[in-house]
């Protein structure tokens, strides 16, 4: 446990074993060992507190808080109870526990140092910053250290920053908190560079970009030590605010002279030259520049700066890439202003030869061209392409048709030059048949590349990596154009390149993709396992598991992996808390900000707000059968119709869509529009979820009391309100849906490897989308018949026999849409339908929630029956006429019953199709494939099979479960 080692406390030998038991996670001893210490000290706090943390482990959370409590109300001053209580509580999620404890301790222990500086700790994990910077202040009073004053400024820093109100903010606590900072400039007791960093932080919040240049250049300023050029980047960030274009262009001259391999010194540079041409600034003529010395304020200077550059680098050791593309920077910067002619500093295609030339065997030479190829007029690619492969050093292998690099050098060199051929669109122009033969010879350089990667580690990547991937670029390419197979040699390459590299994230995350195409997801979950996301990553590429994983019917996997995604963005909130901690403590103030704005961004997470979403429908529909255990269910999550804790004016859509390497032309790439529309997409799906979910868990407070409702009853005990909230959110469902169906009309294309498009089109074409809200109309219905009774209500009775009648329909027509072979061979090729698997979960949702509304039915209906039955023994007539209600949902249930039954039926169909399909036949029956390649196709075409047969076992297993909860829907 922390903290006990340096505890000097007379007790601290008795507690030992129990601390010794906490650590290894043996929480039952721990608490035996705490009940026997108690034994014989009943007053000995922290054994309590101890025994309280076994408890919490073992998942008696009542019990725990319950013994806390107990101590806490002794208001403590020990260090070993106190600790404890702060572990406790962390575990517990309660930190504001913690400020009320050290609060107390404060009281009772005014002077001492440290439970202060534990009080302000606990009010920073709280975010109490009013609280922080009064702590701050006493802790200064007491022990009056730089840092404890400077804790109170910065306090007052993050009060500007959380304000709502911006005026007040840049009005009372930003200028309080310069005032105060000084005051210890004037007194001359600014001692470290955190000081002086804060002390900039708030005169640029300020906006007094003055006063913070005069800060940074002054004698504080001496103090910014720790960064490299920490004190220029400053100057120069300042300069910018304040329009100072000379200073601005001689810092960055004066900066490039130092390390001319420095790139954002040469874009400052660039951004200072044309500003001051375009202000026509001449200097001053008797006095110097600027503050930093010389300026260029002309293009001439500029071109002959960077040409100084260039010959300078010549000379040096070591060579730096910086001058070279400083050089095609300024060409592009003067063609784009219609003033290259005038100026000639070279033709870009010889200049980016000679780059070539000098850094092509560099992994980075595609990058550093990539950003220049559209100064080539289009018509020169092929010949540009030609003149670099002329200078590789290729020869002929006796086994070879083609040429191969002898070493390493060569390899990556003929590596960038593919590259930029796929960039500049030339195979893109190809026809079929010569995509095919540049596929081969692509795979061809892959192997003959693998000879050189032989003594790499297996967490190395081969050199000739690149080449497979490229290859199966183009694949994908005829796949897109109609060649099914194309698709499947896709999945053969990657497979074949992972079992040679098996660290490239690339292949990973490329079989991911394309097995989610074609509606397998069983392998992707060791894949994505075996690419160890780390933190964030969850929340940026998490979305490449959970948008397939529920939809496929892999309803185990999706709940795994919604509970890792959960995971992290709850542990989220806990985890920034303590990074803000350790700035406040080593005083990387300006660090805090950036934290806090982390955070936020976290919490307003698209994925974040999906996951969550589907995670609670994915438990209803796991586990809730009947309306009791859907009662249950919501209760357990703490769902109310009422409540939407989705932030939709700030969600943050932090997904990487380009963490696939692409070489495609920028027409071919993933462009702003299409996040732009893949955000509205996600947004529209997540919000019919959410609706969804929402009206839901609006079912059980509808539920029916056994005395008949009146119009004042229902008024008092609120339910009227309940459904108000259900019709609203029905209201909102059919907006939502209707704005779907707009957006869906636009009929977008993503890049194949761009965005993965929602569920939102296959839940429209299938019906669900119909299904799912008659059904919560029926709702409305069944509950306006359950107010008025049934002797007045044969116009509502025969609407809701209508309903159920035309539900049946829907959900028939839903299941045809099911019905199909899954995987299927045509011309010798093999073809998968994963809408078909999408329509059979979407057919289980819709069944489920079918369920869920019958089971409200059947707690309506049931009461008027047994209403009903006791007037016939009151009267003792032989025949009471029963409402036709009655009959409708005696027929729905059944026609339920049956429909369920042959969707059983179906899917066992499936199970014995897939089961008895051969397709390593198929593989072999392929002349063309290497023997080496036959083997991983039948290992891909296998984890297909597989995926699909897993898929609808689950499907299967959770309809009979459905099933069986309909058989018991009898008045």
């Amino acid at each position: 446990m922390a903290a006990r080692g340096h505890v000097q406390d007379p007790n601290d030998r008795r507690l030992r074993p129990i601390y010794d038991y906490l650590d290894n996670g043996n929480n039952k001893m721990a608490i035996q060992q705490a009940d026997k210490l108690l034994k014989k000290h009943k007053d000995l706090h922290c054994a309590k507190v101890l025994k309280a943390i076994g408890l919490q482990r073992t998942g008696k959370q009542d019990e725990a808080y319950a013994l806390a409590q107990e101590v806490a109300a002794l208001e403590p001053t020990d260090d070993n109870s106190l600790q404890a209580l702060t572990i406790l509580y962390r575990e517990m999620h309660r930190p504001e526990l913690v400020t009320k404890l050290y609060e107390a301790a404060v009281k009772k222990v005014p002077n001492s140092e440290e439970y202060h500086s534990h009080l302000f700790m606990a009010y920073a994990r709280v975010g109490e910053y009013k609280k922080m910077q009064q702590a701050g202040m006493a802790l200064y009073k007491i022990v009056p250290k730089n840092p404890y004053y400077f804790w109170s400024v910065m306090s007052l820093i993050m009060q500007s920053i959380s304000a709502q109100d911006e005026n007040l903010s840049k009005t009372m606590f930003l200028p309080l908190a310069e005032r105060m900072v000084e005051k210890m400039v004037k007194e001359d007791k600014i001692e470290a560079e955190a000081e002086v960093e804060l002390y900039y932080m708030i005169l640029e919040r300020l906006e007094k970009y003055k006063e913070a240049l005069d800060v940074v250049r002054g004698k504080l300023g001496e103090k910014l030590t720790s960064e490299l050029q920490s004190r220029e980047n400053k100057c120069m960030a300042m300069y910018k605010k304040l329009c100072r274009w000379p200073e601005c262009n001689a810092l960055s001259r004066r900066l490039l002279l130092k390390n001319s391999d420095d790139w954002q010194f040469y874009i400052t540079y660039f951004d200072s030259v044309f500003q001051l041409i375009d202000e026509a600034w001449t200097p001053p003529p008797e006095e110097e520049h600027s503050l930093e010395g010389e300026v260029h304020y002309s293009i001439e200077q500029a071109v002959k700066f960077i040409e100084e550059r260039i010959t300078e680098e010549s000379k040096s050791s070591r060579p730096l890439r910086g001058p070279y593309l400083a050089k095609l920077e300024l060409i592009r910067r003067l063609r784009y202003r219609g003033c290259n002619d005038e100026y000639k500093l070279g033709d870009p295609e010889e200049l980016m030869f000679q780059y070539f030339k000098k850094f092509g065997d560099k992994p980075c030479c595609f990058t550093d061209l990539k950003v220049f190829v559209d100064l080539l007029p289009s018509s020169q690619y092929t010949k540009f392409i030609s003149q670099l492969l002329e200078v590789i050093p290729l020869s002929a292998a006796a086994e070879s048709e083609i040429a191969l690099p002898a070493d390493i050098k060569a390899l990556q060199q003929h590596l960038c030059v593919v590259q930029l051929s796929r960039l500049l669109g030339i195979y893109h122009t190809m026809d079929k048949k010569q995509k095919l033969t540049v596929v081969r010879e692509l795979m061809l350089r892959y192997r003959h590349g693998l000879e050189f990667g032989k003594s790499c580690l297996k967490t190395e990547l081969q050199f000739s990596d690149y080449y497979c991937l490229l290859a199966v670029h183009l694949l994908l390419d005829l796949w897109l154009e109609g060649e099914e197979t194309a698709v499947w040699q896709c999945l053969t390459l990657l497979e074949e390149g992972l079992s040679h590299s098996p660290s490239n994230a690339q292949f990973k995350l490329l079989l991911i993709r394309i097995y989610c195409r074609l509606g397998a997801f069983e392998p992707v979950t060791e894949l994505y396992s075996s690419l160890d996301a780390k933190h964030i990553q969850h929340d940026t590429i998490g979305y490449l598991l959970t948008r397939y994983a529920e939809s496929l019917g892999h309803y185990a996997a999706a709940s795994q992996s919604c509970n890792f995604a959960l995971r992290f963005f709850h542990s989220n909130q806990k985890d920034t808390s303590e990074y803000i901690i350790q700035a406040y403590k080593y005083g990387a103030f300006e660090k805090i900000p950036e934290f806090i704005a982390f955070r936020n961004r976290l919490n307003s997470s698209l994925h974040f707000a999906q996951v969550r979403t589907e995670r609670m429908l994915l438990d209803l529909l796991l586990e809730a059968n009947i309306s009791t255990s859907l009662e249950e269910s919501i209760k357990s999550m703490s769902l109310s119709p009422e409540e939407d804790d989705i932030p939709w004016k700030d969600l943050r859509d932090n997904r990487d869509l380009t963490v696939l390497f692409n070489w495609d032309p920028k027409d071919r790439d993933i462009s702003e529009e299409h996040r732009k529309l893949s955000l509205e997409e996600e947004t529209m799906w997540l919000r019919i979820r959410s609706l969804t979910l929402r009206l839901v868990s609006g079912l059980p407070t509808l539920s029916h009391t056994i005395q008949p409702k009146n119009s004042e009853k229902t008024a008092e005990n609120g339910v009227s309100s309940k459904i108000d909230t259900i019709r609203s959110l029905l209201q909102q469902l059919e907006a939502a849906v209707d704005s779907g169906k707009k957006f869906l009309e636009q009929k977008i294309q993503y890049p194949v490897l761009g965005p993965p498009p929602t569920r939102m089109a296959g839940f429209f074409s299938n019906g669900s989308c119909q299904c799912q809200t008659s059904l919560f109309y029926l709702v409305s219905d069944i509950y306006e018949l359950d107010t008025n009774g049934l002797e007045d209500s044969a116009e509502i009775q025969e609407r809701i026999g209508n309903s159920f009648k035309s539900l049946v329909d829907r959900l028939t027509d839903l299941f045809n849409k099911c019905k199909g072979d899954l995987i299927e061979v045509r011309d010798g090729a093999l073809k998968t339908h994963p809408n078909l698997l999408e329509n059979l979960v979407f057919f289980v949702e819709t069944i489920s929630i079918a369920l869920w509304v019958s089971s409200y039915c059947d707690g309506v209906l049931r009461p008027f029956k047994s209403n009903l039955q006791k007037k016939k023994k009151k009267k003792k007539e032989s025949s009471v006429a029963m409402p036709p209600v009655f009959t409708h949902f005696l027929d729905y249930v059944t026609e339920l019953q049956t429909l369920t039954s042959n969707v059983i039926d179906h899917i066992k169909g499936l199970e014995i199709i897939l089961t008895a399909l051969k397709l390593e036949e198929l593989s072999l029956k392929d002349t063309l494939l290497l023997q080496e390649e036959k083997k991983f196709t039948k290992t891909v075409q296998g984890k297909v099979q597989s995926s699909y047969h897993h898929s609808v076992q689950e499907i299967g297993e959770l309809l009979k479960k459905r099933l069986d909860t309909i058989k018991k829907l009898k008045i």
